[in-house]
């Protein structure tokens, strides 16, 4: 990968995550730092799951 292909990746996922970590916190009934931490954990996980399934599907 180049430098340009590293970035967009890199975007992408920062932008997956800020949508699923936002979806996360209108969910939420309470905010505290613990819910902060977890919903921002499980956005990861889901960004990264997301951009695996679209690079998955876009390589076919």
């Amino acid at each position: 990968m180049d430098r340009r292909t590293t970035l967009l990746a890199v975007a992408e996922v920062l932008l997956w995550w800020a949508v699923l970590d936002a979806l996360w916190l209108v969910f939420v009934s309470t905010v505290d730092p613990l819910e902060l931490a977890v919903g921002g954990g499980a956005a990861l996980l889901g960004a990264l799951a997301a951009r695996a399934a679209r690079r998955a599907v876009a390589w076919r």
